[in-house]
Formats: structure tokens, C-alpha cells, sequence
């Protein structure tokens, strides 16, 4: 594995290029497709907040992994998972409709969560139409979760198109008084920051190319 503290240096200094603050902008560690080893190695490089995209993952590292880990949920999510994963998850950053955040509610009272809207027109990203974010916010609250902020999904194209995207986005939440904005990963974290990230997801830029879901310990 590469040395993450080297690789989480260097994300801080493209954070800081960007114009955003290093000590403000949190680094999310996307470990899914590695192994618990990358878990343990984000937190002892000073990253506890660690993103998984897929239920049985989540699941079973947090079972395997001692090291004290913030587990957030940051993929498609069936209402049928939720449960499987309720007693690990720090922050859930894709809701995008209600019949998952009553799930949540369900399994998870008061829990944290993120709106995910869709600003790149392309379904199969999930999140939620901008014009639909107030209606999902205010659903959420009405359920008990405690409605942080707003995740996005950029678009391929150029960056003025991905800059706008971003954009946005801190728009909706600047309207909706939601401080956190979790945008930007690996290729476009540049353009996020720029556009008032609070939160960027990386995983290849700390971990390397993912292959296919590894067992844990291996």
C-alpha cells in the first residue's frame, strides 16, 4: 500500500491550491474495494472518517476493524440494508427520498444524514432533483434525523460545467441554512473546494486503484 500520510499531505496541499482551508475541509476516506488494512491505515494517518458505498462491506469491516472509526454510508442504499448497517453509521450522505430516511429514522433515531442531490442529470448517481431538496430536508426533519447538509455527485465534462455543478449545490444548501457540503473526490476535488466544499471523498488518491471487493483481513 502507498504511504498514506504522504498521500494525505498531498491532498491537504490541493486543498489549500484550491483555496480552501486544510484544517477546515474534511478528508473522507473511501475505502470500499480495499481491505481493512486501508482502514486502519487512513486512521492512523490522522483520518477517522471513513466512507463505504456498499452495505455487506461496511458491515463486516466494522466488525474486523478495532481502530475507532467514523463510518460513513456513501452509497445507493436499499431501504432492506439499512438495517444490516444502522449500528455503525456515523453520517448516511445518500438519502435521497423519504421511504429510506423513514427506514433510517426506524433503525437509527435521530440519526445524522446528508441530502444527496443529483446536479449532473445522470440517474444512475442517485440523489435527488434540486427542486426536490427542501421537500426531502424538511421530511427528514420531520422523521427525527438531524439533517447536516448536502452530497453531490459531480459531472464529467469541463470545469467550468463541474464548477457550476458545485456551485450549485452550495446554493441549495446556503438556502436551506445546511452547513455541510460533501463534493468532490479524486479528479475534481479542486473544483469543490473551490465552490465551498466542507467535505471531499477520496479514495484513489490515498489508497490506489480499488479491483473488486476484497475479504476482510486479506
Amino acid at each position: 500500500m502507498t504511504d498514506i500520510a504522504t498521500q494525505v499531505a498531498g491532498i491537504r496541499r490541493r486543498i489549500e491550491a484550491a483555496g480552501g482551508d486544510p484544517e477546515r475541509v474534511r478528508i473522507l476516506a473511501v475505502t470500499k474495494g480495499h481491505g481493512i488494512d486501508a482502514v486502519e491505515a487512513a486512521v492512523a494517518a490522522g483520518l477517522p472518517d471513513v466512507g463505504e458505498s456498499y452495505a455487506q462491506e461496511l458491515a463486516a469491516k466494522a466488525d474486523a476493524v478495532d481502530a475507532a472509526v467514523r463510518w460513513h454510508f456513501i452509497g445507493g442504499l436499499q431501504r432492506n440494508k439499512v438495517r444490516m448497517v444502522a449500528p455503525f453509521v456515523h453520517l448516511w450522505q445518500s438519502v435521497d427520498r423519504l421511504s429510506l430516511a423513514g427506514e433510517i429514522a426506524r433503525r437509527s433515531p435521530g440519526a445524522a444524514v446528508l441530502v444527496q442531490v443529483n446536479v449532473s442529470g445522470q440517474e444512475q448517481q442517485g440523489g435527488c432533483p434540486p427542486e426536490r431538496v427542501a421537500s426531502v430536508a424538511d421530511g427528514c426533519t420531520d422523521l427525527g434525523l438531524e439533517v447536516r447538509g448536502l452530497m453531490a455527485i459531480g459531472p464529467q465534462g469541463p470545469d467550468d460545467v463541474v464548477r457550476a455543478a458545485f456551485r450549485r449545490v452550495r446554493e441549495l444548501a446556503d438556502q436551506h441554512g445546511l452547513p455541510e457540503r460533501s463534493m468532490g473526490m479524486t479528479g475534481d476535488l479542486e473544483a469543490a473546494v473551490a465552490e465551498g466544499s466542507t467535505m471531499v471523498r477520496i479514495g484513489t488518491a490515498l489508497f490506489g486503484p480499488r479491483g473488486s471487493p476484497r475479504a476482510v483481513g486479506t
